[in-house]
């Protein structure tokens, strides 16, 4: 059975919020060995980029890129906190950062995958 759901997620000091269009739960829950990832050690979700808006706050995230300039990192620009990022193995997919949903247990996760962006990020396009 398909269950849909909103739920909606904020950076630390609420200036970014964002909704996330969820079918059948959290999809695809990773951490990424990639630089970047590695660095902010966030747990992260997928979602296609039509499932994911930002309600509140567009003004207020920054995007950082580096090497290739595909993936797309955003984050508060007040409070730093990475709140989603448009991959660049999959341009459109949303990541976002499991710890700004609201209301989420994430010790209830269980086992959390792995993504090899490391290896991705050495192969130019």
């Amino acid at each position: 059975m398909i269950t849909q759901q909103t739920v909606k997620g904020t950076c630390h000091c609420k200036a970014v919020e964002f909704e996330v269009d969820l079918i059948n739960g959290h999809e695809n829950i990773r951490r990424c060995n990639c630089s970047m990832c590695s660095r902010r050690g966030a747990i992260m979700a997928g979602v296609t980029v039509d499932r994911l808006r930002v309600t509140r706050g567009e003004d207020k995230l920054s995007l950082y890129q580096w090497n290739t300039k595909i993936a797309r990192h955003y984050f508060c620009s007040i409070c730093g906190i990475y709140t989603h990022h448009q991959r660049r193995s999959v341009p459109t997919e949303y990541g976002y950062n499991l710890a700004c949903i609201e209301r989420i247990d994430l010790a209830s996760i269980g086992e959390i995958g792995a993504s090899n962006g490391a290896a991705q990020s050495l192969v130019s396009p």
